[in-house]
């Protein structure tokens, strides 16, 4: 008979890479780690992970179980979950994902009265800039800007009007000049940013002409978006960011916008999970939650 505990171990050693980081995080015994593995292995009369002296990775059946073992604690959890709606309550873990800028400015005080409002949630936050694989990553959800290349994935809307906004200092347009036209970017100090494994640097805009792609240049690069911002706000260069990223800099006169903001590409953002079975009470909450949030920061744009 398989145990619950022991997928959760074999979970849990897959995402740590190792049974005493395992046992760490579970508070318990690198031995009890190993020996539930082993359990589980004797159950499904597999081996699920190939060991050497020197490294632990899964065979091919472990791949393969993996998914099922995840499935499995998700419905479990969602059972737990259910319950707790009955009773009037959100409880259990809430894992999500968040990329750099939105996660740190907007999303942490958001999601500290979530959970002040619902005490009994347990949240676990992954704050990157690199897309998350909610197929194989312990996550429950993700938040993302623009459409989605995997059409396989659940979107939920939380800002669909949302779009990107140019913007820079007034102490670097005094010194530069403002752009009048997307041709005079090439000119200009741009700040880049990196999302997933490629430079964000062919900015795209829609003019009453039509659609217009500029390869934009300039001396920095940042792999986190927030460190791109900041750069901005400092004078620097050029930023081609998510309004909602820079509003309370737009708001503040921090950044001034260059273009009008409908010329700009839309970058609408989305709550993403893997498939509509996780779509658990906590995340619809949540969802609705952070639409709200998302929506009344639109409406104060400057």
């Amino acid at each position: 008979m398989i145990r619950l505990d022991d997928v959760q171990i074999f979970v849990q050693t897959v995402d740590a890479g190792s049974f005493s980081e395992a046992a760490r995080q579970l508070s318990i015994a690198p031995g009890l780690a190993s020996s539930a593995v082993q359990r589980l292995e004797k159950a499904l009369a597999v081996r699920l992970f190939v060991r050497s002296t020197r490294s632990m990775q899964l065979s091919e059946d472990g791949e393969r179980y993996l998914p099922h073992a995840r499935a499995l604690l998700v419905a479990l959890a969602q059972g737990e979950q259910a319950l707790a709606h009955g009773r009037g309550a959100l409880s259990g873990p809430l894992r999500l994902s968040a990329p750099s800028d939105f996660g740190r400015n907007l999303l942490l005080p958001w999601l500290d009265a979530f959970q002040h409002a619902h005490p009994e949630l347990s949240l676990q936050l992954r704050i990157s800039d690199r897309a998350a694989d909610l197929l194989r990553q312990p996550l429950d959800a993700a938040i993302r800007y623009g459409a989605l290349s995997d059409s396989a994935l659940v979107a939920l809307p939380l800002a669909p009007g949302n779009r990107r906004t140019l913007c820079a200092a007034p102490a670097y347009l005094a010194r530069h000049g403002t752009p009048s036209s997307v041709e005079e970017l090439r000119r200009h100090n741009c700040l880049r940013f990196v999302w997933g494994e490629q430079v964000h640097e062919r900015w795209r805009f829609t003019l009453p002409g039509g659609e217009r792609t500029v390869t934009v240049s300039g001396d920095r690069v940042s792999d986190d978006a927030d460190v791109v911002r900041r750069w901005a706000i400092a004078g620097e260069g050029l930023v081609y960011k998510s309004r909602l990223d820079v509003i309370e800099d737009l708001a503040a006169g921090r950044l001034v916008e260059v273009f009008p903001g409908e010329h700009c590409e839309p970058a609408p953002l989305h709550l993403v999970c893997a498939h509509r079975s996780q779509l658990t009470p906590a995340l619809t909450r949540l969802r609705e939650f952070l639409q709200a949030r998302c929506d009344a920061l639109l409406a104060t744009r400057p």
